[in-house]
């Protein structure tokens, strides 16, 4: 959104240089975008087209006094389109810990030499909006100071929205109006909204319209305490329009007046959540029905108490919903939930985790976590890095998704996301841990790989693997000093027996065909399918041009055998240009490549069945 304290200063930079474009830019992985501009009606560009991305590479102003004549930016669709970029002169704008996030920038579309004075202006102008940005920074971090207060509401509230965070249902804050008050990333993640995104909705705006009647009901029997709480299975609309099912909890908070001070929801996909639904309704009947007799209990005999002693009643009552709350997430929750002790003991264990790992809770608490689902090879490392962290506060896996191998009971391994997070409650540290088992989804991704480097019908690594692989092998060949060949093999004759046997023929001879190659040469070397009938093989550790014709001969002699097919034999010959690669070759992949095709072309012309490299011209 446009801020009227950075418009006046790109205003001020337009007009102070006199140039028709002044800008404020911030630069992303992918982009650069204009938080305040002046003469441009774009809004951004990608980061590759970005001037900008060269300026905060550096410490001092960046000039550009011709950018048609600068060997960076000639080519560049901004200098060769509108705008027109011909000058620019950019410094960066940088956060309290100096990092660059972005420039002002003067640009024009002609030509000039920036003044000393010019140049100052621009300078000073940068340092007022890095100034503004870095006076912003310390508001945020003054804010967030004023909201600690509280020792031992802030443990509490730090396990809690430790344990929100890290659940994967979504949670939220709602107020008597609707409006959000706060939200989770997984809810953000169910609703395809960012957390200010929903902050500035309603329920009733992401609600299906024809699911929000039977909402309000309930929410208008709550509100006249007809019910305790209410579930419905309801819709929403994404942010990307798509309707998601969902289950919706909602229970009220009241204030000691009596009145609903906001409603807490719990929002989960209705497939995967079915059974923890059930869990989590008769749980909450189970507390209520202790808490009510509690609640009750303490009445009769604290009648006689002062009013602090009331307030500390109330005090306690909130803090045990706050804990139920807890304990009902993490004893539901989707993924195995682990509590341990600074020293790596187990304090907790969910049920997810009794079924993910096999050992019951009874088991496990009271046990190192190391002895129970750490592979016995991580088992040093794991116990190294506590030690570390202790000692340094330093660890590489806490507040990060990592994908770390676990044990279970019977001994088998399986990968798991890891999320770690530390608390410190009561001068005690502790560790919350969330872990879900994705080694389905890694054998996926893992069959998924192979099938994009392979192909199909052969086998063989295909185009893609050779892209990827040749570069590594012309390395290996510099770092040893070795020659490495590449061979470029064409069948001869193929599409005469594709169009007089038929496809699926032609396919058992593809096959075979492979087969004959692989057999022909060494572990070491590598055979690939290109497409059609054109298949490639990386010789390495040649020692002279004549070792690859032998090979590349003896291939020809390999491919030529007779094939059945099925019903009958056939016969197919190669033709094989070489492309030959010295060590201190300056030759790319691609160059490579073009080489080995052009004088398989030479052999096809010589008369098939031949073998060509450069050494024949």
């Amino acid at each position: 959104m446009p801020e009227p304290v950075f418009d006046r200063i790109t205003r001020l930079t337009a007009r102070l240089l006199g140039v028709p474009v002044a800008l404020f830019s911030l630069i992303d992985r992918e982009r650069q975008w204009f938080k305040s501009r002046v003469g441009l009606d774009a809004s951004e560009t990608p980061r590759e087209q970005a001037f900008c991305a060269h300026t905060i590479l550096g410490s001092a102003p960046m000039v550009v006094e011709d950018a048609a004549h600068d060997a960076r930016f000639a080519d560049n669709p901004l200098v060769m389109g509108a705008p027109n970029i011909r000058f620019y002169a950019g410094v960066p704008v940088r956060t309290t810990q100096g990092h660059a996030i972005g420039t002002l920038c003067a640009i024009d579309s002609k030509p000039r030499v920036l003044s000393p004075e010019d140049r100052q202006t621009l300078e000073d102008l940068a340092d007022i909006m890095s100034k503004e940005v870095q006076a912003r920074e310390r508001l945020d971090f003054a804010r967030e100071r004023v909201a600690e207060s509280g020792a031992a509401a802030r443990a509490s509230e730090d396990r809690f929205r430790s344990i929100v965070e890290l659940a994967n249902v979504g949670i939220a804050l709602v107020a008597p109006d609707g409006a959000w008050i706060s939200v989770n990333a997984a809810l953000c993640a169910i609703l395809g909204y960012s957390e200010r995104e929903l902050m500035g909705l309603t329920f009733q705006d992401i609600t299906w319209h024809e699911d929000l009647d039977a909402d309000l009901l309930l929410l208008d029997r709550l509100q006249r305490r007809e019910i305790p709480r209410y579930q419905l299975e309801k819709r929403y609309v994404r942010r990307d329009g798509n309707v998601v099912w969902a289950s919706l909890n909602v229970s009220a908070k009241t204030g000691p007046d009596g009145a609903i001070e906001h409603y807490v929801s719990v929002i989960t996909d209705i497939g995967a959540r079915k059974a923890a639904e059930e869990a989590i309704k008769q749980l909450n009947i189970q507390l209520e029905q202790r808490v009510a007799a509690r609640t009750r209990e303490l009445q009769n005999t604290n009648s006689m108490l002062t009013a602090s002693v009331i307030q500390q009643r109330r005090a306690e009552g909130a803090l045990r919903e706050r804990e139920a709350q807890l304990r009902s997430v993490i004893e539901n929750a989707s993924d195995a939930y682990i509590a341990m002790d600074e020293g790596g003991v187990v304090q907790a264990w969910n049920r997810q985790a009794e079924q993910t790992f096999g050992w019951t809770a009874q088991e496990a608490i009271g046990q190192p976590l190391a002895d129970l689902i750490v592979p016995p090879a991580y088992a040093e490392a794991h116990r190294e890095g506590m030690e570390r962290y202790l000692r340094t506060g330093v660890s590489a896996v806490l507040g990060t998704r990592r994908e770390l191998p676990g044990r279970r009971k019977d001994g088998s391994t399986l990968m798991l996301e890891v999320r770690v997070a530390a608390l410190d409650l009561n001068g005690r540290r502790v560790f919350s841990a969330f872990l879900h088992d994705i080694s389905d989804r890694k054998l996926v991704e893992a069959r998924r790989d192979f099938e994009a480097r392979h192909d199909a019908l052969t086998g063989l690594p295909n185009r893609r693997a050779l892209m990827e692989q040749l570069p590594v092998a012309q390395k290996r060949a510099q770092r040893a000093g070795h020659a490495l060949a590449l061979l470029f093999i064409d069948l001869d004759g193929f599409k005469a027996v594709n169009d007089s046997r038929g496809h699926d023929a032609g396919d058992r001879l593809l096959e075979q065909v492979a087969r004959h190659l692989r057999a022909a040469v060494r572990e070491t070397d590598g055979v690939y399918r290109l497409a059609g009938d054109e298949f490639t093989v990386v010789l390495e550790n040649m020692q002279q041009a004549r070792d690859a014709v032998a090979i590349a001969e003896k291939l020809i002699g390999a491919v030529s055998q007779p094939v059945d097919v099925g019903g009958g034999q056939v016969q197919v010959g190669a033709s094989i240009g070489i492309a030959l690669y010295p060590p201190a070759s300056a030759l790319d992949a691609d160059a490579l490549i073009k080489e080995a095709d052009h004088w398989m072309y030479q052999a096809k012309l010589a008369g098939r069945g031949q073998v060509r490299w450069r050494a024949t011209e």
